[in-house]
């Protein structure tokens, strides 16, 4: 039996329609919040909605919210944010990266977490085994206590390291996806550590078709993407609308190198939007409707010009591949 688990329950792969695959949509991160950088604190329920509706409104019909519990995430504001608009959401279980992991962990967190000062207490005094058991109560029991299922799970390493800390979350949500069948992103900061991250899995004894690889276009080497995209995985090129990293020449580019090679089957797209300064409706940014209004247009003419038939690359990348990508196949 495959499906694909949602805020509102298990639903038919077939259904799952348009999908941005990497978003975050109502967020205080706990480490952000000490820094008081108010701009990646997305605390604002109905701002974050009209972006949605922007995305409902050109035709977008489920996004993957990639926010972990140690990204502050608000869980029960983006299940009322699915039930007003009727966008499937597909929430997150695991862990970010450990830099976060200096924050205290809130009060609002400690009857599911424990009392623990820090995210850093808990996760290395825990071991690998009852990290895992909590990421698979969050898959099967609900994020946070709430009852809303987690539909993927989630590690995270730093830029060009991976920590003890975070090689321990990577075991454990590895041993999470045994339990579950849970499908498994990985944070990669600037795009770095895929490799690296891919000899622990297979340690872990991981098959690696589960996997999608976020941030793949922060680093545009298209060797690598092929090294990665040679195992089966799922590459995630998430920071469409980032000019500040790179011109989407760069990133369209890159996506037609393995398109070339044979893997569009492992493209995903999305814009990893975690900063009012993305959003249309808190600053006046580009919004959740950027890359369905106007990078997909963009997209398709220049897929055309080079003899791509960029309709159907579109289906694939947005519809036919994260159906694939976020199924549990039990």
């Amino acid at each position: 039996m495959s499906f694909i688990r949602t805020f509102h329950g298990n639903v038919n792969p077939a259904d799952l329609g348009f999908t941005y695959s990497h978003e975050h949509i109502v967020c205080i991160p706990p480490y952000w919040a000490e820094q008081q950088a108010d701009d990646l604190l997305l605390d604002n329920k109905a701002k974050s909605e009209r972006d949605v509706l922007d995305f409902k409104n050109l035709g977008g019909q489920a996004i993957v919210d990639a926010t972990a519990i140690d990204y502050g995430r608000d869980v029960q504001a983006v299940k009322e944010i699915a039930e007003e608009t009727g966008i499937t959401f597909i929430g997150t279980a695991g862990f970010n990266k450990s830099f976060l992991w200096s924050a205290s962990i809130p009060e609002r967190l400690k009857h599911v977490i424990g009392d623990y000062q820090t995210f850093s207490d808990w996760i290395e005094l825990k071991s690998i085994n009852e990290l895992a058991d909590f990421v698979i109560q969050e898959i099967e029991e609900g994020l946070e206590g709430t009852g809303v299922p987690g539909g993927q799970v989630k590690f995270g390493t730093g830029y060009n390291r991976i920590t003890p800390l975070e090689e321990k979350t990577l075991r454990a949500v590895a041993r999470a996806h045994h339990e579950t069948k849970a499908p498994i992103h990985s944070h990669t900061e600037a795009g770095t550590m895929g490799l690296e991250q891919i000899e622990l899995l297979k340690s872990e004894g991981i098959n690696l078709e589960y996997m999608s690889f976020g941030h793949m276009d922060r680093n545009p080497d298209p060797f690598y993407h092929e090294k990665i995209a040679k195992t089966g995985a799922f590459l995630s090129f998430d920071g469409i609308s980032k000019i500040k990293y790179a011109p989407e020449s760069t990133r369209i580019g890159c996506i037609f190198e393995l398109v070339k090679k044979g893997y569009e089957d492992q493209i995903l797209v999305s814009g990893d939007t975690a900063r009012k300064s993305y959003y249309k409706h808190y600053d006046y940014g580009l919004g959740l409707e950027n890359i369905i209004g106007k990078w997909v247009p963009r997209f398709i003419e220049e897929a055309n010009q080079k003899g791509f038939d960029g309709e159907k690359l579109v289906d694939k990348f947005f519809v036919q591949n994260p159906k694939r990508c976020f199924t549990f196949k039990k």
